[in-house]
């Protein structure tokens, strides 16, 4: 496996630590495939709770428009996995996350982005993000964020 290339210096300032459940194991003997982007959920709402202050799932609004994830080792049970966040664009109506699943040992397990809209779940359709989401985002990841590449600029 060719190591993961990322283009960002930035680093990943939270972790949040999810463990590798018996039920996630496959007949391959190393977690399902789909795992990976479980863990990432799982990581995501808790770096929404901290970075846009919201702590009750039926106020999360945003949905997952675009997944993409890569393999770097298999995950093993039982590990108690490193699950790293960051935010590294933000546009008119999304925000694109990067995340790193990393070993208990610190190994690279898997890595993704993850493009998130701001959802009006009243209205049916995307909205605007508020300058003070873009502020937070900002604030907490110590660095002015670039405009998220793709079509709502």
């Amino acid at each position: 496996m060719r190591p993961d290339h990322d283009p960002s210096d930035a680093p990943f300032l939270f972790e949040h630590r999810v463990p590798v459940r018996f039920r996630d194991i496959d007949v391959g003997g190393h977690a399902h495939h789909s795992q990976a982007l479980v863990y990432m959920e799982e990581a995501r709402t808790q770096y929404w709770r901290q970075v846009a202050s919201v702590d009750d799932p039926d106020r999360i609004d945003y949905i997952l428009a675009e997944a993409q994830v890569r393999y770097h080792q298999r995950i093993l049970y039982p590990d108690l996995l490193r699950v790293q966040v960051r935010t590294s664009a933000v546009g008119r109506t999304s925000f694109e996350l990067e995340y790193r699943v990393m070993a208990g040992d610190g190994g690279l397990l898997a890595s993704g982005r993850t493009t998130m809209v701001l959802y009006d779940y009243e209205k049916g359709r995307s909205r605007r993000i508020p300058p003070e989401l873009r502020a937070a985002f900002e604030g907490f990841e110590g660095r002015e964020l670039p405009r998220r590449r793709g079509s709502d600029g």
